[in-house]
């Protein structure tokens, strides 16, 4: 808890440097545009405002008596008030970023005032961005402190309760800031994927406020054995391109000029995949795609080969999402399931895998031989693929044990909230 009041001080202390030192800089006004300042720096007085008055609340408790009685009371009243301006913060940041890299290329006084600005002895070796992306960590870190107090406080007691209260209220303002990230880079995304399309088949129209890439990529498709007169076997595979969103999957053909020719197409809810028994060198990694309804409203089936064994697993999970994986995931109430602790922050490079903060554990849905992880991280039960050399594995059953009656914890009330919902909608 006095972890949660000195952490943050600190925190308001560096965003109070970000005001004053970059954002009220005379000479960096004179450079930016007032629409340039306003994407750069957001709402971060808001922020600011916010922390304050927090801060404040939070100091008075510690007055009253150094023993802290409880601060997950002030977390929750302050979450449920005024941490919405996170919100708006956090969801501006895929255009904050690019508005920071096109004003670095493109105006070097803006560049040069940066620089000089982040030597100061105030920043302590910090560079601005860093400053820029603090309210995002913020916000995150908090729900991971009210998640330590609550392992520690005594169970069915008010501490309890106000805690889970805070952690519940804190995962709402998290999900929301996520989902602001995300749809701001997915319209992006999705944008510069239909400009690249040409649709040999009836166009489909891809830009959709619901729909948003899930994994794109080369695989190779089987063409058959054809045999020649001179007995040489032509080319056994030739390449194709899937896009796969949410709710569709689009097969291309890559064709000059950074484009793919659509060629078929089918609803994801449509697709089946099915492992190929290995049949030697040139048939590793192959599995076979079945369309149930493709775009000619028929059957088809593709026979696919990946790059490696991660790759076919990480497809065949990414096309039919609701295959049974090698283990349980923790969302089944399973007594035991392998675990890993990330040892390294590792942030996602594909959309299908899963960035990683130090100490998230996670539960080993699926593995590679070639060092890949399917996983789902027990605090969130968001899922994705990481390297194994990313986390360590959890051997000591009792360890495991504790992180799931802990995570178990976190997530009863939710539980409790929804069973209640689930009658009143049945009665």
């Amino acid at each position: 808890m006095f972890e949660l009041v000195t952490s943050e001080a600190s925190y308001y202390k560096s965003l109070n440097l970000l005001v004053s030192h970059f954002m009220e800089n005379e000479r960096l006004k004179k450079i930016l545009h007032q629409s340039e300042a306003h994407i750069l720096f957001s709402n971060v007085l808001d922020v600011m405002a916010v922390s304050e008055r927090f801060l404040l609340d939070l100091e008075q408790r510690v007055e009253e008596n150094i023993v802290i009685s409880d601060v997950c009371d002030i977390v929750y009243q302050h979450t449920v008030n005024h941490f919405s301006v996170y919100i708006t913060y956090v969801s501006n940041q895929t255009y904050q970023e690019r508005a920071y890299k096109q004003l670095l290329q493109d105006k070097p006084a803006f560049r040069e005032v940066i620089s000089q600005l982040e030597l100061d002895p105030k920043c302590k070796g910090l560079s601005f961005s860093s400053f820029l992306i603090l309210p995002f960590q913020r916000i995150t870190r908090l729900k991971l402190l009210v998640q330590n107090i609550l392992k520690k406080v005594e169970e069915k007691s008010d501490r309890e309760t106000t805690a889970l209260d805070a952690h519940k209220e804190l995962e709402t303002v998290v999900k929301a800031c996520n989902e602001g990230v995300r749809k701001m880079s997915r319209t992006e995304q999705m944008i510069s994927i239909q400009k690249k399309l040409e649709f040999k088949i009836k166009s489909v129209p891809i830009i959709s406020h619901s729909r948003w890439l899930l994994k794109q990529g080369e695989l190779q498709q089987m063409n058959g054995p054809k045999t020649s007169r001179t007995l040489r076997t032509k080319k056994l595979f030739r390449e194709i391109y899937l896009f796969l969103f949410n709710d569709l999957l689009v097969i291309c053909r890559q064709i000059p000029g950074d484009k793919y020719q659509v060629f078929d197409s089918a609803p994801r809810g449509l697709l089946r995949v099915e492992e190929l028994e290995d049949q030697g060198q040139s048939l590793a990694n192959v599995f076979i795609l079945r369309l149930l309804e493709n775009a000619d409203d028929r059957e088809a089936s593709y026979m696919l080969k990946a790059s490696s064994q991660s790759e076919m697993k990480r497809w065949m999970i990414s096309l039919a999402p609701n295959r049974r994986t090698k283990f349980v995931s923790f969302t089944s109430r399973l007594v035991d399931c392998p675990q890993i602790q990330c040892v390294h922050p590792y942030v996602a490079q594909q959309p299908d895998e899963l960035s990683l903060e130090l100490a998230d554990v996670l539960n080993i849905l699926d593995k590679t031989d070639d060092g890949w992880i399917f996983g789902e991280r027990l605090h969130d039960q968001e899922r994705g693929w990481f390297p194994s050399s990313m986390g360590e594995e959890i051997l000591n059953p009792k360890i495991r044990a504790q992180n799931l009656k802990e995570c178990f914890r976190v997530h009863k009330s939710d539980d409790s909230q929804r069973r209640k919902l689930g009658s009143r909608n049945r009665q």
